[in-house]
């Protein structure tokens, strides 16, 4: 845990410095975009955080190589090459559309292309889904399933970068929690080393996160951009690939993985899927919307989750901390019902169901409030024809 904790710190302070560099050059050399219709912003921002994401990462994964207590995760090293590839791919993509506006063909080849390097070089495939008895695809539907996921989440992390701090925020819960279930799945598959590829991932996506978000925090002094939030989303579906998508269940304990047979079945599925799971519905809301209208899924509207809290009157703040209250509690919620299964709770996985439901409950109302108040202050507005809130985003 030690190395982890240290893995961790290292990329959040390497990341954390780069950023402050990225961030001085681009307003000295005025790299940054005008204000878009759709942006919520109203000032010219960098949009560069990704290369000091990057750059983090690629800190990260030069320290491990030498670091002797990583060497199970570098041997062979094709699928941390490969990773690394992928991300400088994207990365460089990225910044290119940051700064000009890519044709999303160009990116959308690009992710498939990364994809690629990560399936197909790296061998990081889906190779079984982890209930019942182990399931083994063809090598062709393995490669393309995997391929798929990867882009998916890739664009589902991408989706939701639209207000400060949030993609940051949401990617630094995801990971905290995904991190603690790999390091116990592991733990509870008897392994000999507790040092793999995804847990390694996720630690180094905490510290990127954790090292970005100070200067993307509301008021956000730059942005992470496609280059960044591209990057997060390929390393969190390469973590989950790299764990659930060849974890083999015959090597797994039942007595120690929980005495549930439905919730140990299911969570090595249902938890790398719930910890992105608004990036997804975003996603899947915007394809669904856009294709309906006749229009490309990848052509930028004002209508994402984020747009729609800030119309419910949520300021940008308030909306990106609700975000982190769904996440949060979403994830926790399956994390306790597999913990408490596998370590016998009283009622097993119910503290965690009772935690989703009181959590969820309390999301609900906190999300939903703003729509009274907001018709409340509109009327008072108009009736004392008071000048308007400057602080709140209008759609």
């Amino acid at each position: 845990m030690k190395q982890y904790l240290f893995t961790i710190i290292l990329t959040a302070a390497i990341t954390f410095t780069l950023t402050a560099v990225v961030w001085r050059l681009s307003l000295r050399f005025k790299l940054y975009p005008g204000i878009r219709e759709r942006d919520v912003h109203k000032t010219p921002t960098p949009r560069l955080g990704g290369v000091a994401i990057f750059l983090g990462i690629a800190a990260a994964f030069g320290v491990s190589a030498a670091n002797p207590f990583f060497s199970t995760i570098w041997m062979p090293p094709q699928a941390m090459w490969s990773i690394l590839a992928a991300a400088l791919l994207i990365a460089v993509i990225g910044v290119v559309d940051d700064l000009w506006d890519l044709d999303w063909m160009i990116k959308l080849g690009a992710q498939f292309l990364a994809a690629g390097v990560i399936t197909i070089g790296g061998g990081l495939q889906i190779l079984s889904l982890p209930f019942g008895d182990m399931l083994v695809f063809s090598s062709w539907l393995s490669i393309t399933m995997t391929m798929f996921a990867i882009v998916i989440v890739m664009n589902a992390v991408n989706f939701i970068d639209g207000l400060d701090g949030l993609v940051a925020g949401v990617c630094l819960i995801s990971n905290g929690v995904f991190f603690a279930y790999s390091y116990i799945v592991t733990r509870d598959t008897g392994a000999s080393s507790f040092f793999n590829l995804s847990t390694f991932l996720a630690a180094v996506l905490i510290g990127a996160c954790l090292g970005f978000l100070p200067m993307n925090w509301s008021p956000a002094k730059i942005f992470m951009g496609d280059s960044g939030a591209l990057v997060l989303g390929l390393l969190m579906a390469t973590s989950a690939i790299s764990l659930t998508g060849q974890l083999d269940p015959s090597v797994i304990d039942p007595e120690r993985i929980g005495r549930s047979g439905l919730l140990g079945a299911f969570i090595p599925i249902l938890l790398p899927l719930l910890v992105v799971l608004l990036p997804l519905l975003d996603f899947g809301l915007a394809v669904l919307r856009r294709m309906s209208a006749g229009r490309s899924p990848f052509s930028p509207d004002r209508k994402h989750l984020h747009h729609r809290m800030l119309d419910l009157g949520h300021r940008d703040r308030d909306a990106v901390l609700i975000f982190y209250a769904w996440t949060a509690v979403i994830s926790l919620a399956v994390l306790l019902m597999y913990v408490g299964a596998r370590e016998d709770w009283p009622g097993q996985y119910l503290p965690g169901v009772g935690f989703g439901v009181v959590g969820i409950a309390a999301c609900l109302v906190i999300t939903l409030n703003p729509t009274r108040s907001r018709k409340k202050a509109g009327a008072a507005a108009s009736e004392s024809t008071a000048a308007p809130d400057q602080n709140t985003v209008e759609p």
